[in-house]
């Protein structure tokens, strides 16, 4: 009796119909992927432009610029380079089109970084605390140091050691008629909406970075997971995902109350220092006197802090823990002044500002942060260190601005920020980088106010908590725009250009976990990977047709659409191809030819008894199938369980393992059993090659 195999013939040609048009986007994109490194490696060596870079610029639409600018003053050369551009942003144009349904593949196969972002706890409830003490800066400090540990909560330790000193939670955070608990929900609370806005951020961020293809996910209550396939410069990357880039434009003091509060911080550690040892003490110091000491720019000596200071409340302490820590104690002072000024006499003055050296930075910030120099400060005011420091004679030297606290203006207005080069008007000079910025109209408006308000006196321009720049405002600024100035190069200005575009993040966040593969590693993987699959075929091809002579050949053919099959189903889910997913498809190779091996044992036995071939064919299929069926739900169930709960490679070798199994039901049951019904139908046979 004939077999109707209409409808299973149907579905297979729907099946494979299906795949083909799965996989083409794949089959392009990897054509076009070969063509664009080659236009990219041509166009390194015409212009000496990094890989990364090209991508970059060609992502923002700016990679002719780029070029032109590059091949200043080289002629012969551009047209050439601006035909590799040209087709090299036909070819992008191309791979954005199909790049979306090609099979992606991960970090294991291409290199990249694998980047785990959590939010950094102390931080952000250092920067919601309010009347915020050394006694607080003590407990948040045993805190941070506890919830370091493996599986220690943070909110339940700062619970507990605020409790232990018999301190309520709502002198530092929240309300007064907030309970500790209270307090504590609405903390975490803060940290997990936190991640979700700096979720959004991140991708901005990455996007104007010109990753291709990154994937940036949620990992619990407070982590980020962050891949970057195909990126090489990965400190560059930790700097721009990482960077709180909180912009604010805050008022300089002016320099005599900058003068009035800096004489009241000497004043307070010459209280603290005056009963321990007298300026003629200073004198009997330990001074370095070394031929390699640095040469000053006033006269300043290497003392030691214990000399200077003696146990001090303020620095005592410090000293003792850097002797102990072997850490260089010594400061750079000037003696001349250091009884009258002993705050002063650390550092040195730098036109209207008062700078300090690198080596004093430790040292002045142990003074400014104690609570008894903090209660000199004006309620209003802050202190903030330069974002860099600037080299005079031999020495480098950080400034140190008083600001008002509450700034004018933010970020939140900016609009646009692009790194140019100056053209050598006014201060700077042509070449040196900087970043322009523009606002909305209600920043300009604000802005506008702000400097009209404020002629001749200084703005400092404040990025997390240090200033980039700080200039007088000569006039009204009407139109809404401001630049940053400073040392920078090319690719820093860029960065900081991304960053301000994007918008600061609403947490600090840090890296707990970073995995670097490198693209000649991922290379390797694909060409190792390759190599086991296809010798694995090989093998399996080879052993089945010699083995099962014609039916062998027709397993075979199966078990090609099987991997069809397997890999338009990738392309189909948007998954993602790791090296363990490679190592599924393996598996399922043997997994396949398994279930062949099944059907075909049972028709030579049905065959041996004496039946027909088409008597056997229908009873060998009957026979194996439930046993072919056990055996695939059991794995199927276990490749289930693994995607469960398991994470990263673990998942990928579980969806190749299932859509394998899916996939080799299929083409053993139904595929193999149309084309056995085909060859038998055509004529009759008393044997089976078999």
């Amino acid at each position: 009796m004939r077999r109707n195999n209409t409808v299973r013939t149907i579905l297979i040609a729907i099946v494979v119909l299906w795949a083909i048009y799965q996989l083409y986007p794949t089959v392009v994109v990897t054509s076009l992927r070969g063509k664009a490194e080659t236009h990219i490696s041509a166009l390194t060596k015409l212009t000496n432009i990094q890989p990364d870079e090209i991508n970059q610029a060609l992502t923002k639409g700016v990679l002719e610029q780029r070029v032109r600018q590059a091949l200043q003053g080289e002629g012969a050369q551009l047209p050439v380079a601006l035909q590799e551009v040209a087709a090299l942003v036909k070819v992008n144009d191309d791979l954005a089109k199909h790049e979306g349904q090609a099979i992606k593949r991960g970090l294991d196969l291409q290199g990249g970084s694998y980047l785990v972002y959590e939010v950094d706890l102390p931080k952000m409830a250092r920067d919601m605390a309010k009347n915020k003490n050394a006694q607080f800066d003590e407990i948040l400090l045993a805190v941070e140091t506890e919830s370091g540990k493996p599986n220690v909560d943070f909110f339940e330790v700062l619970q507990r050691r605020f409790a232990e000193k018999d301190l309520r939670l709502n002198r530092f955070f929240g309300e007064r008629s907030q309970t500790d608990a209270d307090i504590i929900v609405a903390l975490k609370k803060n940290a997990i909406d936190a991640v979700d806005r700096n979720l959004e951020i991140l991708r901005n961020r990455i996007d104007q970075f010109g990753v291709s293809e990154p994937s940036i996910t949620r990992q619990g209550d407070r982590r980020v997971v962050i891949e970057l396939a195909g990126i090489s410069d990965v400190a560059r990357a930790k700097n721009i995902i990482g960077q709180t880039a909180l912009l604010e434009f805050q008022l300089v003091y002016d320099p005599e109350v900058v003068n009035e509060v800096f004489t009241k911080i000497d004043n307070v550690v010459k209280r603290d220092i005056s009963p321990q040892q007298d300026s003629a003490q200073l004198a009997e110091a330990e001074v370095d006197t070394s031929a390699d000491a640095e040469a000053k720019v006033r006269e300043e000596e290497e003392v030691k802090v214990e000399d200077l200071f003696g146990k001090s409340s303020i620095l005592g302490e410090d000293s003792s823990e850097a002797a102990l820590a072997g850490v260089d104690s010594t400061v750079a002072v000037d003696k001349e002044i250091f009884g009258e000024r002993p705050f002063l006499s650390l550092g040195a003055a730098l036109g209207p500002d008062f700078g300090f050296p690198v080596k004093n930075q430790r040292i002045v910030e142990r003074i400014i942060n104690s609570s008894e120099v903090e209660r000199v400060i004006p309620a209003d005011a802050e202190l903030a260190w330069s974002g860099k420091p600037e080299q005079i004679a031999d020495n480098q030297y950080y400034r140190l601005y008083l600001l008002k606290k509450e700034p004018e203006l933010t970020g939140t207005y900016l609009t646009e920020a692009q790194a140019t080069i100056g053209s050598g008007a006014g201060v700077v000079r042509q070449g040196d980088w900087q970043v322009n910025m523009n606002m909305n109209d209600q920043g300009a408006r604000i802005f506008s106010r702000v400097t009209g308000a404020n002629v001749n006196k200084r703005l400092a321009i404040v990025l997390d908590g240090k200033v980039m720049m700080a200039p007088n405002i000569e006039d009204r600024i009407p139109n809404g725009s401001a630049v940053i100035r400073g040392s920078m190069g090319a690719q820093e200005a860029q960065d900081l250009a991304i960053v301000l575009r994007a918008g600061a993040l609403q947490v600090p966040m840090k890296v707990i976990e970073e995995r670097t593969v490198g693209p000649s590693l991922g290379k390797d993987s694909i060409a190792k990977g390759q190599f086991s699959a296809i010798l694995g075929l090989i093998i399996v091809v080879v052993f089945v047709s010699i083995y099962y002579k014609l039916s062998g050949l027709i397993a075979n053919t199966a078990l090609l659409m099987n991997l069809v099959i397997v890999m338009a189903a990738l392309a189909f889910f948007d998954a993602t191809l790791t090296l363990p997913g490679v190592a599924g498809i393996i598996l399922t190779i043997g997994m396949a030819v398994d279930a062949n091996v099944l059907i075909f044992e049972r028709i030579r036995e049905e065959l041996r008894a004496g039946k027909t071939v088409r008597a056997a064919i229908d009873q060998g299929y009957s026979r194996a199938f439930w046993a072919i069926f056990d055996s695939n739900l059991t794995t199927l169930l276990t490749a289930i369980v693994l995607y469960q709960f398991g994470t990263g490679p673990i998942r990928g070798f579980a969806v190749t393992l299932s859509i394998g199994i899916v996939a080799s039901m299929f083409t053993a049951i139904v595929v193999t059993r149309v084309i056995f019904d085909f060859v038998t139908s055509r004529r009759r046979m008393a044997t089976l090659s078999i």
